[in-house]
């Protein structure tokens, strides 16, 4: 059977050297199934190719321009859309075990209305992090990044109830917004829904496909299976990644509703 099963995966980098993300290509050629990997390069030059291994699996792409991280991950969606059954959205910055992978597939053809799925995702030291989220108002994405540390901790409530810490992260459970470094997405839920929205550059893109694919499937968050995420807080290091963060949050807010969202307003009243 598992010969049969067609995965892909796509991994933006920017920069990167091969030693950054050698273990996480290595152990996707270790996959039990039929696979392809897209490396999508929106370096300035392309000094990684030479680095790669040689292997028929990889597919190096060269943009020759930052692409931003949604319209690079499309490119490479679209070249296997009528190929894989499921896709895989991978940050340069993930680890996983091969036979994790084997135990998505299986939950996913057992569960055909589910178009996302999310592992448990650890920090390294193996802590939880907590990337189930409610959809976002504004007020939850400025209390996040902008409120000093004094005044979140007396909005601490707000913020644990956006990432749902009320709930059981142990138990697999239907999640509005799931995090984009770890997308395990089936290739016919694309078709219908689309692929990421290219007008959000870096940011709020995953939250945006989420939403999308909640509204006419399941989007699940699945910890029987667990990978780890290096989590580095670009746009908190990065003014450039914080003018990026705050433009797709206008774009977000445009596109949905600032104050007025009834979907927002309808799933996450439901999920509290």
């Amino acid at each position: 059977m598992g010969q049969r099963i067609k995965i892909s995966a796509s991994i933006v980098i920017y920069k990167h050297r091969y030693a950054q993300v050698a273990e996480l290509i290595e152990s996707f050629l270790l996959i039990p199934f039929e696979v392809r990997l897209h490396i999508i390069d929106n370096s300035p030059q392309n000094s990684l190719e030479q680095e790669l291994p040689k292997s028929d699996i990889i597919q190096y792409h060269f943009c020759n321009a930052n692409l931003g991280y949604g319209k690079a991950h499309n490119k490479a969606i679209r070249m296997v859309l009528d190929w894989a059954e499921y896709h895989i959205v991978l940050n340069p910055d993930i680890l996983f075990e091969p036979n994790a992978i084997e135990a998505l597939v299986d939950y996913m053809r057992v569960k055909p209305n589910i178009g996302l799925l999310m592992p448990k995702v650890l920090y390294a030291n193996g802590e939880n992090q907590f990337l189930c989220k409610l959809f976002p108002t504004p007020f939850d994405l400025i209390m996040r990044r902008f409120i000093p540390g004094f005044l979140k901790a007396k909005l601490q409530v707000r913020l644990d109830q956006y990432e749902l810490k009320h709930k059981n992260y142990n138990q697999v459970m239907e999640v509005p917004n799931l995090s984009g470094c770890f997308m395990f997405l089936r290739m016919d839920v694309l078709k219908i829904v689309g692929l990421f929205d290219e007008s959000f550059f870096m940011y709020l893109e995953d939250t945006d496909l989420s939403r999308r694919i909640n509204l006419q499937f399941q989007t699940i968050y699945y910890p029987k299976v667990s990978i780890v995420h290096q989590y580095e807080k670009g746009s908190y290091k990065s003014l450039k990644l914080l003018k990026y963060h705050i433009v797709s949050a206008f774009r977000y807010f445009n596109k949905y509703g600032w104050f007025f969202d009834t979907v927002r307003y309808t799933i996450n009243g439901i999920q509290k």
